[in-house]
């Protein structure tokens, strides 16, 4: 190890062992944990897309309330669906508390998911799910700043499929990123947790 990495670690090192004395302070003192410091995430931001019913959405129409985000695509076969079903149950499991979150379901395929095949999409799903599209550039600067990797794999015989990321995004009432949401669990068990952002 050298003088500089050593040096590092014992700056590194006193910062930790500062910020722990300054907790075991306040806990003394008050009884209680510090409470959490908010801080700006890198996940999440402005965009500027269309709904399934052809309307402007931003992400101001979603501030007020706590919301999902999930990415997919109409012609995935298996994953997009799934996720699609398992909020759709959380929503129904929260019962009157699901008219306060959201959920929103963006395509990473804007050649072929037009508002219209949205719709139609979605009508097997919760009917508070709401879809976006977008051109080009737009659905790529709301994968950006998602931080979603998205990419068309072509198919033999023609046509293509997307390869994408496939987590569900929780943003609080002030559209800040608090963590992926796991919808793999009992839809109660999820909706326990959402309740908690409210």
């Amino acid at each position: 190890m050298n003088v500089r990495t050593a040096r590092l670690l014992l700056v590194l090192g006193a910062f930790v062992a500062g910020l722990v004395l300054f907790s075991s302070v306040v806990f003394i003192v008050t009884g209680r944990s510090p409470a959490p410091i908010a801080m700006s995430s890198a996940v999440g931001g402005p965009f500027k897309l269309v709904d399934q019913n052809s309307q402007p959405i931003t992400e101001q129409d979603l501030i007020g309330q706590p919301y999902l985000v999930f990415f997919g695509f109409t012609h995935c076969p298996d994953v997009c669906p799934t996720t699609l079903f398992e909020v759709s149950e959380i929503l129904r499991s929260l019962g009157s508390d699901g008219d306060r979150v959201r959920a929103l379901f963006v395509t990473v395929d804007p050649e072929r998911d037009t508002p219209e095949k949205l719709k139609d999409y979605l009508s097997s799903f919760d009917p508070r799910l709401i879809a976006a599209t977008g051109d080009d550039a737009a659905i790529k600067a709301v994968e950006k700043a998602y931080r979603v990797y998205a990419k068309k794999v072509p198919l033999d015989g023609g046509g293509y499929t997307m390869d994408h990321t496939a987590i569900v995004y929780l943003m609080d009432k002030e559209g800040r990123f608090v963590a992926p949401f796991n919808v793999k669990r009992r839809p109660d068990d999820a909706a326990a947790d959402l309740r908690r952002y409210l």
